[in-house]
């Protein structure tokens, strides 16, 4: 109860270190053990106290063990309990500081007024009272005549104790019952869950157990209907002879075959058409086959996605021969498997071998000890849960502080998509600091987020540590944390500024979201000068020009040095570069040049893609836009390709030449694919929506599907650009002789 006490006074301020809810999974119950043995207690004090050989207390022993049922319920929460406990203190340090040493009040008459305990050994200390009970009554009966009157009494008390014991040792944490290690301590489960295995050349899901001594490997086996599901082990290591081997060691370890993008890309957006096919089912109360059938195949799709797309490798070693190599999504969850690790290496372990015995028993008890259930894919969602939040979160990383010594120091973003973390932003390297100031901003689309990540690294510059494998991140991790997107905070109009703490640095950030139907409007601007929000014939009758200065000039810049940068158009600029460009346009500066030749490139790139974005229609215009879908959709290759050249011919001028101007700039851009990771595909993503996107009073959104709607409408604005991308060049004077050909209505 005492460090019960001032973390409910917390609670309910405006920084409170857990949530009521919490609190009360954790404390489950211990305010009514507390009132049983208070009174317990209390009725048996002044008994000892005044003692004679008439004092009977065997109806004391015999009403608590009568009140035992509070302790099974006790009991069935205390895994959650244990599970809360350990999720709060991964995502608060001020709760992990707290929890490592709990004071609590010492034994009465005691010399140890107060001692320290850890929040688990704490948790188990009821579970502990009761066997403890248990062997006081044992000794008690020794010393209690048979004749006397309290014998059948304790008798009793002792019966309903131990057959309470008996039945909660089959529940209660089967972690304390799991094979001893060598030193004879038992050996517990410290951390497990799905990673995905790169063996014998093919990826394959594995849930991975860590124990205090040693890392297993194991799949589910494949059971029949009803029967207990078991694991089968693959492979183990002790902890004693475990290493991460560094880069350089790891030269020799197979090349991880990474998945295209552009694949992995398609694949989301069938999920999103599947998941909008059950919206649909779900509000015409569709038949539950169907929706069964469209499930099963979204937990496919979802699970090859899960298993195809991650790519950074997470090494083990054995020393005695054998090289494991995981493959992860998030940098910050291979940094959370190696530190439990780290951790437990510390201890004095032995190495060891397991008999076959000892290794059924140890893959027996994963099954009971398991906390992750169940693969992370949204389709294993109950439909109650929360689905997360679609749309773009802007988060601004301000600063950092709290570091020991200078260092050059970055920050990434990472957040959960698909139901696994993935890398979405980092921040550019402030060098030789211990303060450092990065004041960027990000848009990051999120899909189906619940959290958001930040890990703040120490770039490293050491040649020889630098590896071959593009994926192999061997920057130091000097923190990292992450807090809950609530939908509720997080959906005002406002900036919302947020500090997360992590091993003694605070990064300061701030953070707003807009859902997708809000970041869809295309406003037109309300004065005609400049060129951001103006119609392009406007500017280039303006500018006397065919293609708009802005345009021509953001094209040759990244022509010229941002070809080659990998995640080009895709990875966004700082949005405060992006701003200052947009105003130096809008003012037709004279230090355009020389601020565009300073700029770094994803800023360029990213107003390039502002400009067409913020156009009040876009560039391939409301009117075309349904016919643009309609002819994308056509199944006959020549009709399809004499409506989609009719369509281009029917463009304003203005229009139709800046876009083939931006058609050649991107597929010069995609001959850099190799370098730069920019397929045609990946282009046609970015640019897709941002050129075909119909404008506020075209598109009806109705809000209720709005992200479903969304999905399937922005998968043809993508095919549209991809048909252009994919076709030999188009010319404008090849086009326009053509039109003496055609009818103008086709």
């Amino acid at each position: 109860l005492q460090p019960m006490k001032p973390l409910k006074a917390t609670a309910t301020t405006s920084q409170p270190v857990l949530t009521l809810q919490q609190i009360e999974t954790i404390f489950y119950k211990i305010q009514d053990i507390y009132e049983i043995h208070k009174e317990f207690y209390d009725s048996l004090c002044p008994k000892v106290q005044q003692w004679d050989s008439n004092v009977t207390m065997g109806h004391l022993f015999q009403k608590l063990a009568s009140q035992l049922g509070v302790y099974k319920a006790f009991v069935d929460n205390y895994k959650i309990a244990l599970e809360t406990a350990e999720k709060c203190s991964q995502s608060n340090y001020q709760f992990q500081k707290i929890s490592e040493e709990l004071k609590v009040k010492g034994p009465k008459d005691s010399k140890e007024s107060h001692t320290s305990v850890t929040m688990e050994a704490l948790l188990y200390k009821p579970i502990d009272r009761v066997t403890r009970s248990t062997l006081v009554l044992h000794d008690l009966l020794k010393h209690t005549p048979a004749d006397h009157p309290d014998y059948p009494l304790l008798q009793d008390a002792l019966r309903i104790s131990q057959n309470f014991l008996s039945s909660i040792n089959e529940d209660i944490d089967p972690r304390r019952t799991a094979v001893t290690t060598p030193k004879g301590e038992t050996r517990q489960l410290v951390k497990d869950g799905f990673l995905v295995e790169l063996s014998e050349g093919s990826r394959k899901l594995r849930h991975v157990f860590l124990f205090t001594d040693v890392l297993l490997c194991a799949k589910l086996k494949k059971t029949a209907v009803g029967k207990h599901q078991q694991y089968d082990c693959k492979w183990y290591v002790p902890l004693a002879d475990l290493v991460f081997p560094s880069p350089e060691e790891s030269e020799h370890c197979p090349q991880v075959h990474v998945i295209p993008d552009h694949e992995l890309e398609d694949m989301k957006m069938k999920i999103s058409a599947i998941k909008s096919e059950v919206q649909k089912e779900k509000a015409n109360k569709g038949q539950s086959r169907a929706i069964e059938r469209l499930k099963k195949k979204m937990f496919e799709n979802e699970f090859w996605l899960l298993l195809n797309s991650p790519a950074i490798p997470f090494r083990i070693h054995n020393r005695n021969g054998k090289s494991y190599l995981f493959l992860l999504s998030s940098d910050y969850e291979r940094s959370e498997w190696r530190e439990a690790i780290q951790r437990l290496q510390k201890k004095d372990l032995q190495a060891f071998v397991l008999s076959s015995v000892e290794l059924q028993v140890l893959t027996g008890s994963c099954f009971k000890l398991r906390t992750v259930h169940n693969i992370p894919v949204t389709s294993n969602k109950d439909d109650d849960e929360s689905p997360g939040l679609y749309g773009f979160l802007h988060v601004i990383v301000h600063s950092a502080k709290g570091f020991k010594q200078s260092a050059n120091l970055y920050c990434t973003l990472e957040v959960d998509s698909f139901g696994y973390f993935v890398s979405k932003a980092k921040t550019r390297v402030f060098r030789d600091t211990t303060e450092p100031q990065w004041n960027e901003e990000f848009e990051i689309e999120l899909e189906g987020s619940q959290s958001l990540r930040i890990l703040c690294y120490e770039k490293c510059y050491d040649k020889t540590k630098l590896n071959k494998d593009n994926n192999e991140i061997v920057d130091k991790i000097m923190g990292k944390g992450q807090i809950q997107l609530d939908p509720q905070a997080v959906q005002t109009k406002n900036w919302h500024m947020d500090v997360i703490e992590m091993n003694g640095i605070k990064v300061e950030f701030s953070m707003k979201f807009t859902s997708r139907d809000m970041s869809l409007k295309r406003t037109p601007s309300k004065k005609q000068t400049g060129v951001f929000g103006v119609k392009i014939s406007v500017v280039t009758k303006r500018e006397r020009s065919k293609v708009p200065y802005i345009v021509r000039q953001c094209i040759e810049e990244v022509e010229k040095r941002g070809i080659e940068e990998v995640g080009i158009y895709r990875i966004s600029g700082v949005a405060t570069d992006i701003q200052a460009l947009k105003a130096v346009f809008d003012a037709n500066n004279k230090d355009i040049l020389v601020m565009l030749s300073d700029m770094d490139i994803n800023a360029i790139a990213g107003t390039l893609k502002l400009y067409f974005r913020e156009l009040p229609e876009p560039l391939l215009t409301d009117r075309l836009y349904p016919a643009f879908m309609e002819g994308i959709a056509l199944s006959d290759p020549a009709a399809k390709e004499n409506c989609m050249m009719h369509l281009l011919r029917s463009l304003p001028d203005p229009n139709l030449i800046t876009f083939l101007f931006l058609l050649e700039h991107l597929k010069r851009v995609a001959e850099k694919e190799p370098i730069n990771k920019m397929s045609l595909h990946n282009l046609a993503t970015v640019f897709g929506p941002t050129l075909l996107r119909p404008s506020e009073g075209e598109s009806k959104v109705h809000l209720t599907l709005a992200s479903d709607i969304w999905s399937h409408d922005v998968m043809a604005q993508v095919q549209v650009l991809l048909y252009y991308l994919q076709h030999p060049p188009i010319s404008f004077s090849e086009l326009k002789r053509n039109t003496l050909y055609f009818s103008t209505d086709v």
